[in-house]
């Protein structure tokens, strides 16, 4: 809907969170576990229809919801088509607002918002000696991870148990 009814919007994916961006962030989407917030730039804008919307934080300029379809997006697009108009005309003052006063505005901390660092994954590898003898590399992890190399062996020798149980019962 807000590429729809904001032409010429750039999408993009920072601080965990999705922005449309108009001559600078105009609208960013966050997803929560239970909800989903709309900020808007244009806090004017919000203001302006905030007695036709439900779930609207003026000071922080957004739109939370947790029910996409009990949100009416008939005054969301209003929202959308007149942030468009006003960055618009604020590009032409030259007033827009920096990425960093919006997300002050928005409360967002940069770094609680940061993706992850990613981890890196171990490898098993041949030691020297096991290279000169033959051997077969050794599981990373532990003593988790060779519990888990055993488990198949362990879980033979129990069918093997129950299957000479089960011959001695039939025997007698």
């Amino acid at each position: 809907m807000i590429r729809r009814s904001a032409r010429g919007v750039r999408e993009s994916m920072r601080y965990g969170l999705a922005f449309y961006e108009l001559d600078g962030p105009l609208f960013a989407l966050e997803s929560g576990r239970r909800h989903m917030s709309l900020y808007v730039a244009e806090q004017d804008v919000v203001i302006k229809h905030k007695e036709s919307l439900p779930g609207v934080n003026t000071a922080r300029s957004f739109v939370k919801f947790s029910d996409l379809n009990r949100l009416p997006l008939d005054v969301v697009e209003k929202i959308v088509r007149d942030s468009v108009a006003a960055r618009r005309t604020r590009a032409m003052q030259g007033t827009l607002p920096t990425q960093a006063e919006l997300l002050k505005l928005w409360a967002i901390k940069e770094e609680a918002a940061q993706v992850p660092v990613p981890t890196a994954k171990a490898v098993a590898t041949k030691t020297a000696s096991a290279v000169k003898n033959g051997a077969p590399p050794k599981p990373a992890g532990g003593a988790a991870a060779s519990a888990a190399a055993k488990a198949p062996a362990r879980v033979a020798a129990k069918k093997a148990v129950a299957g000479a149980k089960t011959a001695t019962v039939a025997k007698r």
